[in-house]
């Protein structure tokens, strides 16, 4: 059973926040400099809520709002569905599945140890997936 902690630790473990009350044009300036489609909304020390793309589109595009006046507490997807490191990427992918989520991030107790994507979660049943016909061909040719 391959676990989130083990993704972390292949994937990296860093996580990209904003404050809630930062401006919608400031979080996608930094989504757009790291290459990355969501952010964690932190308030206090803890994760308040996700900002995604989606919650763009959402919510400034189709509204007719600006991004350099909307604050990201304003649009961005609460309640925040998380994962646990001894999870495992199945149980992560169903509940992504289930709440229909992209992102996931990763706590351990009280603490943001790191975010997981629907492409990282893929990405990694793909690998082992691999590794697994390897180790089959291999015993099959002896």
């Amino acid at each position: 059973m391959y676990t989130i902690s083990q993704l972390l630790n292949n994937k990296g473990s860093h996580v990209e926040t904003v404050d809630g009350d930062a401006t919608v044009y400031s979080a996608l300036a930094i989504m757009a400099d790291m290459g990355i489609g969501a952010l964690v909304v932190m308030q206090s020390g803890k994760p308040t809520g996700l900002f995604s793309e989606r919650d763009y589109a959402r919510n400034i595009i189709l509204k007719g709002r600006t991004s350099k006046e909307t604050k990201v507490h304003e649009i961005m997807s609460t309640p925040v569905v998380v994962s646990h490191p001894e999870q495992s990427i199945e149980e992560c992918m169903a509940i992504m599945t289930e709440k229909r989520v992209r992102h996931l991030p990763v706590m351990q107790g009280e603490t943001l140890v790191g975010i997981i994507s629907i492409g990282d979660l893929v990405k990694a049943i793909i690998e082992n997936q691999q590794f697994v016909i390897e180790q089959l061909v291999s015993y099959i040719n002896g």
